[in-house]
């Protein structure tokens, strides 16, 4: 049994799976059995920063929540560690710092994968308020098409809760322009 191995003995006997094909390396520190066809590169986001909790936010998550069409090519995710890329081999993950008081709005995705992810609305207040920040990332977006259970209201809820003035007030602007532009594309 691995876990009662020393830690040399437990690396060994990983490397010897990993040569008859049984496993593969995963990025450091996470293994996964090889031919599993129900890994996700969702599944392991849990175990890329086990100290710390993240969630699928930005373009990812209004991927996945139909409001944009385009795949993004990186799983995007919003903590409050400092901004950092993870290269795997099944995926690219980017985490984004995020003030602690806007860590908030996900939940599990679907109620049975095991990785969380924001609200539509919550993911577009993520994605509003990175673009105002030093980066400016997310400052452009593909073609949007909000579904009709989308709040904008909820959306602005969460924009007042940015704690700088400066930056709440241009995401609310931006919010506006996207909801004005929303408002006109449903209407023709």
């Amino acid at each position: 049994m691995l876990s009662a191995s020393s830690l040399s003995n437990a690396s060994k006997t990983l490397k010897t799976l990993e040569k008859r094909g049984l496993i593969f390396n995963v990025t450091r520190g996470i293994w996964a059995e090889a031919g599993n066809v129900k890994l996700s590169p969702y599944s392991i986001i849990p175990l890329l920063l086990p100290k710390n909790r993240a969630y699928v936010s930005f373009f990812s998550a209004l991927h996945m929540h139909g409001i944009i069409e385009q795949i993004p090519q990186e799983i995007t995710l919003a903590s409050t560690v400092h901004s950092k890329r993870i290269h795997t081999k099944i995926a690219t993950f980017v985490f984004h710092q995020i003030a602690p008081v806007l860590f908030d709005g996900f939940d599990w995705y679907k109620d049975r994968q095991r990785f969380l992810i924001a609200e539509p609305e919550k993911a577009l207040i993520d994605c509003l308020y990175l673009s105002t920040r030093k980066k400016k990332q997310f400052g452009f977006f593909p073609e949007l098409y909000f579904p009709q259970s989308f709040s904008f209201k909820r959306a602005e809820e969460w924009a007042s809760k940015i704690p700088e003035q400066k930056i709440r007030s241009s995401v609310k602007k931006k919010l506006v322009d996207i909801a004005d532009k929303d408002l006109k594309t449903r209407k023709e």
